[in-house]
């Protein structure tokens, strides 16, 4: 049994390195995409229209309908899709705790608005929400960050307030302001480490959403637009050459799978050490 358990832990581990691995090739590549990728985004081949894979040193992943190279957008694409998504997270994660933090600090009125919009937020189809607020904001990267932010707050807000008022609770946090401490220096300096840890693995598990979130807008081509290119960009592209040139959409369809995938495992991984139950 025991023997059992260390190969189960074994192969856990092989997996979690392996994802990590994979994450870090797929940020460095889109840090790097201006000097990796070996053409500009939309530089066009139009002699060389929809090569397959692997059959062309000069494009090694193919070429799509308009004779671009498949690996230089791809890069450039990974370059977008994860910015948007790492601001999209950290700006969530700022609004959601703040608000947290407001909430578990006053209580009442400020508690039941906080609760109310949560509540409210859940119970939407989200992507509905979404298309309703490029309607009327129209499409550009900063709305499309403010969207991100948007479908991640709400859980970093009933997170932060369930913690913040435990502290509160506790006793430490008012004895610090009887003392004379500003609330907002109590929050950072001494409730916010304490809950970092959480908000850790809370950031970690909704990263993957985000990158989903951003892949669907482009896809219904309500995202990204062109000249530029992300993931769900690509993959909306290609979703009319499926049947006469598959690797338009697979080749950005397999990133998606694997980069979302990729980040969930480590997410678990993440809250096995840090929460206490994984310690």
């Amino acid at each position: 049994m025991a023997q059992f358990i260390n190969v189960q832990k074994k192969s856990s581990d092989v997996l979690v390195y392996c994802s990590a691995g994979l994450l870090f090739i797929f940020f460095t590549f889109g840090v790097l995409a201006p000097w990796i990728a070996p053409y500009d985004l939309e530089q066009m081949d139009l002699g060389s229209r929809l090569t397959m894979p692997f059959t062309s040193f000069a494009h090694i992943l193919g070429t799509d309908e308009l004779g671009r190279d498949v690996f230089s957008r791809l890069v450039y694409s990974l370059r977008l899709s994860f910015l948007l998504a790492i601001a999209g997270t950290i700006l969530g994660a700022i609004i959601g705790t703040t608000l947290g933090f407001l909430a578990a600090r006053f209580g009442g009125i400020v508690d039941d608005v906080l609760n109310a919009a949560v509540d409210f937020t859940a119970s939407l189809p989200f992507i509905i929400l979404a298309l309703t607020i490029l309607a009327f904001l129209g499409t550009n990267v900063t709305v499309i960050v403010v969207i991100m932010a948007v479908y991640g707050w709400d859980r970093y807000a009933r997170l932060t307030r369930n913690l913040a008022r435990s502290a509160y609770t506790e006793g430490y946090a008012n004895a610090l302001e009887g003392l004379g401490i500003p609330t907002w220096r109590i929050a950072i300096r001494h409730i916010l480490p304490n809950i970092a840890s959480a908000l850790v693995v809370n950031m970690t598990l909704n990263f993957p959403g985000m990158i989903l979130l951003e892949t669907s807008l482009s896809f219904l081509g309500v995202g990204v637009q062109p000249p530029m290119s992300s993931l769900g960009t690509m993959l909306g592209f290609g979703r009319d050459y499926l049947t006469t040139a598959w690797w338009i959409a697979v080749i950005p369809g397999v990133v998606i799978v694997l980069s979302t995938l990729s980040m969930s495992i480590l997410g678990d991984f993440v809250q096995q050490k840090l929460e206490p139950q994984g310690r």
